[in-house]
């Protein structure tokens, strides 16, 4: 099951990803062939803005899954919703003020950012100024939009988020169009573009907090100031990954500009749209493990984090690969695309292009491996991998190889910074390991005494519903060998039996789609417990018995008998699966 859930969330968590990139990337092609190479530079010269919001809503984000992961495994509704207001809450404040800002303080940001002073002649500065004030008035969109994600994946509510992505693109490129034919606004126009675009994302989006069946609750009266730490702690390593970018971002236009002028900062600035669209599909690889591995993780599932390490490797690695195939091919096509009137810099565009989609693999395996370790609590290592792939080695890189081979050296620097990032986390799991092992095991990073083990843990599928007999049998022979009586043992398979008919029976049969039924039963240090996962439709039976408590003792046999014998009973649905846990 966690395979086939990887792939459904991947596809959208890749468009998810892609949402601010795509809006970048259209402003790109319309601001470079329709306003010009100044217009160009101030759009790259602007980036840095961008991306520091884009810091602040990813930060949330991540704070959301990690957070949100926990509580929502633990069944614990409280602390779920205590965490929805509280980034709802960060969320508004965070942009209303860094919208504030900005507009007050635009001409002093431009000049920070490179633009130079705000003289007769200097039309770079006024351009980027334009730019800035017209994408931050979607700052609270921008923000809220990103947040949204981790919920809707949460829930399960995975089309919605398809669509809202799908309707952002449109609109994006119908007010790109209008602006740059019609109203003709120029930069400031540009950005305007891309703020509406957010809004009708985050319109289509928010629909969802206001039905009935949203899982997710906004309670003022719950809001606490500890949730909000805890969102910025677990969060954090995001931060330094989009610091460390946004300090790439500013150093790299300062060495283009020495060794290349403005032709090399326009041609860096179609290599980061391009690479921005190329980097959403190891991000979007990344977030799902970083979703994954925290649900995972709190529930001590030590398999589930195996089988997790090997499909998103197997993912990061084959996607990529496919992804740098098509940029080599594609590159003199988008260096026409963006530069369609300056040869110099196309030709230095198309060679950039290329040398830098070489450092998408390992790109997409160290952000991959950086936020499972987050989702498992390996904070530190985290923050270290953040700044050594995003700013430090390709820095240096950048630096050292521009002044022997000029332009070309910047393009080489992304693919050995992110090379020996890579290399270093494996000398770090072999150190920690202590051998050199290229597995999942290895690279899980597991502790020895964490969740079960191997033979404290049966663990079983069903797929069909002749299957469930067979997985009864199983579970008594395995009580049997851990020194179960022969009455609790029957009792264990008997709860297996029952529970298994009763999704096959209520959840195979609603649809038409393929489901399946993962068990788990652990027997450790006295404690006994069966994690029963389901992606058939919502289904509660702990809540389900409450309502419906009856004096008939035929009535509702099979999940009566059940919970009868449970010590405890926490069903939670995440991801658009059933998760239920009964301790015995």
């Amino acid at each position: 099951m966690i395979k086939k859930l990887f792939k459904q969330m991947l596809l959208t968590q890749i468009l998810s990803a892609m949402t601010v990139m795509i809006c970048m990337l259209i402003d790109s092609i319309m601001i470079s062939r329709f306003l010009g190479i100044d217009s160009m530079t101030a759009y790259g010269l602007a980036s840095p803005v961008l991306l520091v919001f884009a810091a602040f809503g990813s930060m949330l984000s991540a704070g959301i899954q990690v957070l949100g992961g926990k509580t929502m495994g633990s069944g614990d509704t409280k602390a779920t919703d205590a965490c929805f207001t509280a980034s709802v809450v960060l969320a508004g404040g965070v942009s209303l003020v860094g919208l504030v800002l900005v507009l007050i303080f635009s001409g002093p940001i431009c000049t920070l950012l490179g633009a130079g002073e705000p003289v007769p002649g200097n039309d770079v500065f006024f351009l980027t100024q334009d730019y800035l004030k017209g994408f931050i008035i979607g700052a609270p969109a921008f923000i809220f939009a990103q947040i949204m994600v981790p919920y809707m994946q949460m829930s399960g509510n995975r089309t919605r988020l398809v669509v809202a992505v799908a309707a952002m693109t449109v609109a994006d490129i119908v007010f790109d169009l209008v602006n740059v034919f019609a109203i003709k606004g120029g930069t400031f126009g540009m950005g305007l573009a891309s703020s509406l675009s957010y809004y009708i994302a985050f319109a289509i989006g928010i629909v969802y907090f206001f039905k009935k069946e949203c899982i997710f609750k906004f309670r003022p009266k719950g809001f606490k100031w500890r949730t909000c730490f805890e969102l910025v702690k677990y969060g954090i390593p995001t931060v330094v990954n989009q610091i460390s970018l946004v300090l790439l971002v500013f150093l790299l236009n300062k060495v283009l500009l020495d060794v290349g002028g403005n032709h090399a900062v326009a041609s860096y600035s179609v290599i980061s749209s391009t690479g921005n669209i190329c980097y959403s599909f190891g991000s979007g690889i990344a977030a799902v493990a970083l979703m994954l591995s925290s649900i995972f993780y709190a529930d001590e599932d030590r398999t589930s984090l195996r089988s997790l390490v090997k499909t998103m490797s197997f993912y990061a690695i084959v996607i990529d690969a496919v992804v740098i195939i098509a940029v080599f091919a594609l590159a003199p096509a988008l260096a026409v695309l963006f530069l369609p009137d300056n040869v110099e810099a196309r030709e230095m565009a198309t060679l950039g292009v290329r040398l830098f989609s070489l450092c998408l693999v390992p790109c997409a395996l160290n952000t991959t491996f950086k936020n499972y370790y987050q989702g498992t609590n390996r904070t530190a290592l985290t923050q270290i991998i953040s700044v050594f792939q995003n700013f430090l080695f390709t820095a240096i890189f950048a630096v050292v190889l521009s002044r022997f081979f000029g332009t070309t050296g910047v393009w080489i620097s992304f693919f050995c910074g992110e090379t020996v990032t890579f290399i270093l986390i494996s000398a770090y799991v072999f150190f920690k390991n202590k051998k050199v092992a290229v597995t999942a095991d290895a690279y899980a990073l597991l502790k020895d005494d964490f969740g079960a083990g191997d033979d404290e843990c049966l663990e079983l599928t069903v797929t069909k519903e002749n299957e469930a007999v067979e997985a009864s049998k199983k579970a008594s022979d395995f009580c049997r060998m851990h020194g179960q009586s022969p009455k609790d043992s029957t009792l264990i398979a008997l709860c297996v039996e029952e529970m298994v008919n009763n999704i096959v029976a209520h959840g195979f049969k609603s649809d038409n789609k393929q489901h399946s039924i993962d068990i788990r039963i652990i027997i450790k240090d006295g404690t006994r417990v069966i994690r029963i996962r389901d992606n058939c439709q919502n289904f509660d039976p702990v809540n389900y018995m409450k309502l419906h408590q009856t004096d008939d003792p035929t009535s509702h046999i099979g999940i009566r008998m059940v919970m009868g014998m449970t010590k405890s009973a926490n069903y939670v649905n995440s991801l658009g699966l059933n998760n239920l846990t009964l301790v015995l």
